[in-house]
């Protein structure tokens, strides 16, 4: 079995700040998946694949994420591979490790199901897909980069990842990774840094200073740094795409 280097989601992945907004997307089934859509505000063909953490991609945190790539350019989808069981829907006393070890297979076994629909509805003959993993959604872009099914990925706060995935990526990756983070801790960045320049890949980490696991999408916006963090982490994913996405 391949080393881990970003381990299963924790008791630091259930806790953050729930923000305020207003989400302008709908929700729509897509290969048996409920849906987050958020359109672009002009036709496109760059589409992000939003592969949400435990909370989900309907909790409203990530909702206005994806409302922020969509209005830079992207028709963005959510898939919601909890089918309604993400943490904003538990119970206060539900067994969240149970949960974790529960929920992991039936996400990877609806996803190929999702992602042949995607590119049914969205796919055209230039049509340039990305896609974006924070914690528990992190291994299903680096398996999308490993296929060529992306044009470029990113990663934020990761879970669920081994050396083997940076061993077969093929792809550009960046990754927003916090300070301290228990689940991706700098040992394990490290060496999947040093697997990635041993096999020249494209790659650009954000690495940001006081801020933990979960910052990207539950950061406190009430804390300058938390604010910051979160708030560039999203402006370095749309600026990365774009590179590959012209």
């Amino acid at each position: 079995m391949s080393p881990t280097l970003a381990s299963a989601p924790g008791s630091c992945c259930f806790s953050g700040v729930k923000h305020t907004g207003t989400p302008v997307g709908r929700v729509e089934d897509l290969g048996g998946i409920p849906t987050y859509i958020s359109d672009p505000p002009a036709p496109t063909q760059k589409v992000i694949l939003f592969l949400a953490d435990v909370w989900g991609p309907l909790f409203v945190n990530n909702k206005l994420i994806q409302d922020y790539f969509a209005s830079c350019g992207y028709t963005v989808l959510g898939p919601d591979y909890f089918f309604g069981d993400s943490v904003p829907n538990h119970l206060p006393d539900r067994d969240r490790q149970a949960w974790i070890d529960g929920s992991r297979e039936p996400a990877l076994d609806a996803f190929p199901a999702w992602l042949d629909a995607v590119k049914s509805k969205y796919g055209r003959e230039n049509t340039k897909y990305c896609a974006v993993g924070y914690c528990f959604g992190a291994s299903f872009v680096l398996d999308l980069c490993a296929d060529g099914s992306v044009v470029a990925g990113a990663l934020a706060h990761p879970a669920f990842l081994e050396e083997s995935h940076f061993e077969k990526l093929d792809g550009p990756l960046l990754l927003s990774c916090a300070e301290v983070d228990h689940t991706f801790p700098l040992a394990s960045r490290r060496r999947a840094e040093d697997i990635m320049v041993a096999r020249k890949c494209t790659y650009y980490f954000q690495v940001f200073a006081g801020v933990k696991h979960g910052f990207a999408v539950r950061g406190d916006p009430a804390i300058d740094m938390q604010r910051w963090a979160k708030e560039e982490s999203a402006r370095g994913i749309v600026s990365w795409f774009d590179r590959f996405t012209v």
